[in-house]
């Protein structure tokens, strides 16, 4: 059973910064194809934000390009999406994901408010 465990949401103020860890256990984390980033804000579908695939290719939404970076620990078991210059509309909770061949996995999510 993989799981996935948020932290580090909480409430900023616009043009600050947040650093969101997902610490990974139940598998071994070399294991996961894909481990990313999604938001979902009141009202609106879950969009992707970041994910970091094997060899380290990166992926971004063009909204957060230049401001979130997503990063990963192979010896903590955990993937980072450091967000900087915050806007009030990355507000939402963000959700912490893992690819392993076709399996989604799933953390519990993390509220980030920023505000204006």
């Amino acid at each position: 059973q993989v799981q996935l465990v948020e932290s580090g949401g909480g409430l900023v103020q616009a043009g600050g910064p947040l650093r969101l860890p997902c610490a990974a256990s139940g598998t071994i984390f070399s294991s996961i194809n894909v481990m990313g980033w999604y938001r979902q804000a009141p009202g609106k579908q879950r969009e992707l934000v970041a994910t970091t695939a094997r060899g380290g290719i990166t992926n971004y939404a063009d909204s957060v390009k230049g401001r979130f970076t997503i990063s990963k620990d192979n010896a903590k078991n955990t993937v980072y999406l450091q967000m900087n210059s915050l806007k009030p509309e990355d507000t939402a909770v963000y959700y912490c994901n893992a690819v392993i061949t076709i399996m989604h996995y799933w953390g519990q999510g993390t509220q980030v408010t920023v505000s204006s």
